[in-house]
């Protein structure tokens, strides 16, 4: 049940208001709690020469400033504590709070609970920034104003008083922002499921519960789009609150979208042919099949059609950057999973000379060096999990008694010039690489940006 916003304005007003971390989707919220005359105190790890303009900004505003190493020490006396996404709530500093009395929320939970339009919420492993801006693109280009937050896009709870009730609203969410969630958006999404992000979560099944949360408060008219072929997110649908649709690239399904015979169906309704569309691999015709599901009740199969032949994919995930010498460049950077560069190497015709390594985020390498090592015709390791890759890789190449080159690399720029070194004309050349970046870049986007930049010299 949506509520009416002025009930929040109302709660807000006068109260001490905490907000942790001081990151792209706080900024703004932060703004958005003094507009709304709370008494706000901000806090980070950050200090304030590295917040810069930020940190003064908010001073001018009448914000207090908690900075540095301790800057979670002093989380007492709040009525209402904003988390950042990434902070796990059994934090000994939250717990205190809470038990202090705190209301512990955070801002997508909040913007969710409020917001007057119809939500649509997608999460998974893999997929979910392309399948949650193919759906917004379906929506806009059927005529509705359409909004886009979450993980990508803009923080939308601060224009919230912009949204009406006759707009669509697409969120991407993290197992991070639903770990805490009591609410659930109309529509949502599971892409897949499988090992991720075990660096945070305890284990695999706290991992699953949180993106239980994106179904977990819907009601029965609300809707949970499933992948059939994926045995664990197919498993929810024993929880499911409202409708189901179904989507697989194997099985034909009747209340869903699915592959069959190179065409692309919903409930039985032709959308295009698969040599039509501009997306590589079979992950992709999934990611437009889940897309499809989650919209049928709001737009023409026309409206599907046109985003379905039209759209080239989003930056950083497949790609294309250029060809050199007849060698052609992709950039992949948002496979921070062994499972997410897999799907990447199946979708092209040949082996390919992967780019991988990265940030641990302890998850197991087994699944790629089993079920990938027939797609990479050289493999070049950089970064904090190098060795470990390689040593699985030898492990299991080992057993298949075959064989593979594994270059390791001492830095990013020098992965780049051995892959250009072994690479001749005809060949591909992928950086996807089945780790996060926090070892040697800020995020995936920097370190896609960086492939991009170096590329581009060759």
């Amino acid at each position: 049940m949506k509520r009416d916003f002025s009930e929040f304005k109302e709660f807000i007003k006068g109260k001490k208001v905490g907000v942790v971390g001081i990151g792209v989707s706080n900024i703004p919220l932060i703004h958005f709690l003094v507009k709304l005359e709370a008494i706000v105190t901000a806090f980070d790890k950050k200090t304030y020469s590295l917040l810069g303009q930020v940190a003064s900004d908010f001073e001018k505003n009448g914000v207090k400033l908690v900075l540095g190493e301790d800057y979670l020490n002093d989380l007492t006396g709040f009525d209402v504590i904003f988390k950042t996404p990434s902070m796990r709530i059994d934090d000994p500093a939250l717990l205190k709070a809470k038990e202090e009395g705190a209301y512990v929320t955070s801002e997508m939970e909040e913007f969710i609970k409020y917001c007057p339009a119809k939500t649509f919420g997608v999460t998974g492993s893999d997929g979910k920034t392309t399948t949650t801006t193919i759906i917004y693109n379906i929506l806009k280009k059927e005529g509705y104003k359409t909004w886009v937050g979450g993980n990508i896009g803009t923080p939308l709870f601060a224009n919230i008083e912009e949204i009406s009730k006759d707009d669509k609203v697409v969120l991407e969410l993290s197992s991070f922002q639903l770990m805490t969630m009591t609410v659930s958006t109309n529509v949502s999404v599971v892409t897949n499921l499988s090992p991720n992000h075990l660096d945070i979560h305890k284990d695999m099944e706290e991992y699953v519960n949180a993106k239980k949360n994106i179904f977990r408060y819907q009601s029965d008219e609300d809707l949970l789009v499933l992948n059939k072929g994926n045995a664990l997110t197919f498993e929810l649908r024993k929880e499911a609150k409202g409708k189901i649709k179904y989507f697989s690239v194997v099985d034909k399904m009747e209340h869903g979208a699915y592959y069959e015979n190179g065409k692309l169906v919903i409930e039985d309704r032709v959308v295009c042919n698969v040599e039509e569309i501009r997306l590589k691999g079979m992950h992709n015709v999934e990611n437009l099949l889940t897309a499809f599901c989650a919209v049928v009740d709001e737009v023409s199969i026309i409206s599907m059609r046109e985003v379905a032949t039209t759209f080239t994919g989003v930056p950083h995930r497949g790609e294309f950057v250029r060809e050199v010498e007849g060698v052609k460049y992709y950039n992949d950077s948002i496979a921070s999973s062994p499972t997410r560069t897999i799907a990447s190497l199946k979708a092209f015709e040949k082996p390919v000379i992967l780019i991988a390594g990265g940030y641990d985020k302890q998850i197991p390498f087994e699944p790629l060096a089993e079920e990938a090592y027939t797609n990479i015709k050289t493999l070049i390791l950089v970064g904090a999990t190098k060795y470990k890759i390689k040593d699985v890789f030898e492990s299991i190449l080992k057993e298949k008694k075959t064989f593979l080159e594994i270059i390791i690399a001492e830095d990013f720029k020098e992965a780049i010039y051995r892959a250009k070194g072994v690479s001749k004309s005809g060949d591909i050349v992928i950086l996807s690489p089945a780790c996060a970046s926090f070892d040697m870049f800020e995020n995936f986007e920097v370190r896609g940006n960086k492939y991009k930049e170096i590329i581009m010299s060759l």
